[in-house]
Order: C-alpha cells, then sequence, then structure tokens
C-alpha cells in the first residue's frame, strides 16, 4: 500500500500537536505518528489523503500550521516499522519492548507494549525520565494513580514493582482501549483498573502515588485536582513539558501544598517529582 507523509509544522507545539495526533487520528484515515522537534510527522493511506479534511483539522485547533505532504514509495509498512522500532531499556532496570521484540531475563522489569496510536513507549525522554523515577520510588502496597496514561506502560511498571492498585485514566478512547490491551497482555489486571476520562474523574480516593505525564497546560489546569487527591506525605512524578517549563510548574504545585523534591533533565524536557506537605 502506498502512503502519504505530511510533515507538520506546529506553533506553539503545546498542547496542538496532541490535539492535532487526536483529531487526524480519530476523525480522519491516519494510523501513525512521529513526533519531531517542532511538530509531527503524519501518515495516511495515499487514496485517503484529503487535502481540505488536512486543512480544515488544522484550522479549527486555531494555532499556527505549515505543512507539505509527499508519496511515499510502496513498502510493507508493518515489516519498515518493526525494522525500525528499537526496545528500550531504562537505567539496566526495565525492558520495554514490542510483541516481535526478544524476551530478556537478565533485568528486573520486562514490559511488553503494543503502542498502536497511543502515547509512551519510552522512546520518548518524557516516558523514559518516568519510567527511571517510578524504578526508584518505592511502590510496594501503593495506591497509585496513572493520569494520561497512554499504553499505560507506567501503570504496568508500578504493578510489576508491587504497587496494590492502580488507576490508570485517559481521555482518548484509542488511548484506553490500547491500555487495556496492554494491561492484559503484561497479566496486570488484577491490579491495573483502566478509565477513560480527565481529572474531572477523580473523587474521594485519596493516592500514594500519582503520576501525569502530559502537557505543561493541563498540569498547571490540573495540578490542584492531583493535590487533592493525594494523602499527606504522597508523591507527584510529573513529566511533559520541557526544562523551561518547570518554574511555572514549581510555582504552581508550591500553591497547592506540593514541595519540589528533585528535576530530572533528558533531550530539553524535563521531570518532576513533588511531595505533598504534611496537613
Amino acid at each position: 500500500m502506498k502512503y502519504t507523509e505530511v510533515t507538520l509544522h506546529i506553533m506553539p507545539l503545546e498542547p496542538f500537536r496532541d490535539l492535532l495526533m487526536y483529531t487526524l487520528g480519530e476523525e480522519g484515515p491516519y494510523d501513525s505518528f512521529v513526533e519531531t522537534h517542532d511538530g509531527l510527522k503524519a501518515y495516511v493511506p495515499t487514496h485517503l489523503y484529503d487535502e481540505a479534511f488536512l486543512k480544515q483539522q488544522i484550522k479549527e485547533a486555531d494555532c499556527a500550521v505549515s505543512f507539505t505532504a509527499e508519496e511515499m514509495p510502496d513498502k510493507d509498512w508493518n515489516s519498515e516499522w518493526e525494522r525500525t522500532h528499537t526496545p528500550v531499556l531504562v537505567e539496566d532496570k526495565c525492558w520495554i519492548r514490542a510483541p516481535f521484540h526478544p524476551h530478556r531475563s537478565d533485568v528486573q522489569y520486562e514490559i511488553e507494549i503494543e503502542p498502536k496510536m497511543s502515547f509512551g513507549t519510552a522512546h520518548h525522554a518524557t516516558t523514559y525520565m518516568m519510567l527511571s523515577l517510578i524504578c526508584e520510588v518505592p511502590m510496594l502496597h501503593k495506591q497509585v494513580l496513572d493520569m494520561g496514561c497512554g499504553t499505560a506502560v507506567l501503570a504496568i511498571l508500578a504493578a510489576k514493582r508491587d504497587a496494590a492498585h492502580v488507576d490508570a485514566i485517559d481521555v482518548d478512547e484509542w488511548a484506553f482501549r490500547n491500555a487495556e490491551e496492554n494491561v492484559q497482555r503484561n497479566a496486570c489486571t488484577e491490579r491495573v483498573s483502566c478509565r477513560m476520562g480527565d481529572a474531572s474523574l477523580l473523587g474521594n480516593d485519596l493516592y500514594d502515588v500519582v503520576f501525569a505525564n502530559i502537557n505543561r497546560n493541563i498540569l498547571m489546569t490540573d495540578m490542584a485536582r492531583y493535590a487533592a487527591a493525594m494523602r499527606s506525605g504522597a508523591q507527584l512524578l510529573l513529566s511533559g513539558f520541557y526544562e523551561s517549563d518547570v518554574e511555572a510548574l514549581q510555582q504552581e504545585a508550591l500553591r497547592n501544598g506540593l514541595r519540589l523534591e528533585r528535576v530530572m533533565k533528558r533531550d530539553d524536557w524535563a521531570a518532576m517529582l513533588l511531595v505533598k506537605e504534611n496537613n
């Protein structure tokens, strides 16, 4: 099958890159995406490429976008994806692989992820840093919340590290269904519950550890909800933003009784570990 590669340059990048991925994939025929430093590469079967549809989605996103479209050589794209999609070893502890990658018995944790269109394969710096932090933060018997769970890779690692229970939530139906599949694939259904929605789902349940690997704007908006769902002394692991966003996020965290303990940096991206002050 012939594919067309659409290269989009997006300004501002967030949250509009995620929005365009969602609309092009959910409302249109695009079936795979690659994030770039200033936008996105989107792939669609050539016979389904519709420039008018693409322009309409860009218009509705209400951001500055320029794009080019180029027909790709005909090839077996499933085989190509398998050839180029590599497994990831996180801190010599956690092996993240697709179903067609080899099993490893020399690591503490192995997670098999079928990513489809969901975010979270450890290739991105933000996911890698979150997995690194989860390998360090105690999970034994903890009640855990994973907001914006994507593939559920973070939730699965928490379960494999003996968390008592993990609520994995994502607003995207595709991600929600993919998360359910990956939880089942990794035999974590007794410890991980997947739900579709956003922070408005959070009720009276309190958590010991909260993950949120989302974009800066959502983190700023939902920080108060995360804090309200945390027990005193609970830990909040954040990523999905650039180094330049750390100060603003730290200030918002302080307003909600959250103390910054650590900042990680990788490829211009950042992650934060915060603790809820005792009431």
